[in-house]
């Protein structure tokens, strides 16, 4: 496409080694006494610690072989806890490096009593690669990601060509990767990355075109914000082929 002559974009290749960048900046941040507690006492119960190179075992992890969901950069967790609590039949995997946000959702899941969520800590993109079994997810979820906007940077941005390879290993055919992002330009190179050649995704909304909200993402309050400030969001909805 026009748009991904523009970005200079390569053809996917599936085992095509994924670089080692990492898409975010460890902030740590301030952690309130709640979440504090929450580490010391909810992790053993809700987190898991993974070991970078083992396979994560998911039926065991959740306790049944339903079906899971990951959701990369859960931020504060708040959408990914109303998700789960809304799916009480599928298995919710968040992953987050941003400490009181981990704590935040570990709060949240106690509040809400939810059985069927678990929290790593750790990169998102090397959890993929190394910790999770082929076919292993339903759906891939990833909001709001860090656009990272200045151009030297753009290499930093965690949807690449080699990252839809890695993401079409974990998905089984018929599975579905759902971004979404109120950065127009970040939302164009995702969907040209997405709809490049030897993709294994296809676009469920059409070549070329974001898909509307899907009514069981909520509205985060993030969103709720960019939207007063004239920031559109857009959604990509893709299915395994």
């Amino acid at each position: 496409s026009a748009v991904a002559s523009r970005l200079h974009l390569t053809v996917i290749e599936p085992n095509r080694p994924i670089r080692p960048i990492r898409s975010f900046v460890l902030r740590q941040g301030r952690f309130t006494a709640a979440q504090v507690r929450a580490f010391a006492e909810l992790w053993p119960r809700y987190g898991t610690d993974w070991t970078p190179g083992a396979l994560l075992d998911l039926p065991r992890l959740f306790g049944n072989d339903r079906g899971v969901v990951l959701e990369i950069g859960f931020g504060n967790g708040d959408s990914l806890a109303e998700m789960a609590a809304a799916d009480p039949g599928r298995n919710w995997l968040g992953v987050e490096v941003h400490g009181p946000g981990v704590g935040h959702l570990l709060l949240e899941v106690e509040r809400r009593g939810l059985t069927n969520l678990r929290v790593i800590r750790h990169d998102a993109v090397e959890l993929l690669t190394q910790g999770i079994a082929p076919r292993a997810l339903d759906r891939v979820q990833l909001f709001f990601p860090d656009p990272w906007p200045k151009t030297r940077h753009h290499k930093r941005r965690i949807l690449s060509p080699e990252f839809v390879a890695v993401l079409g290993r974990a998905i089984p055919p018929g599975g579905i990767f759902h971004a979404a992002t109120d950065w127009e330009p970040y939302a164009e190179q995702m969907l040209a990355v997405l709809e490049c050649p030897g993709s294994p995704f296809e676009n469920t909304a059409g070549p070329g075109q974001f898909a509307k909200r899907p009514a069981e993402r909520p509205l985060t309050r993030f969103e709720r914000r960019g939207e007063r400030l004239g920031h559109q969001v857009r959604d990509l909805v893709f299915r395994r082929l």
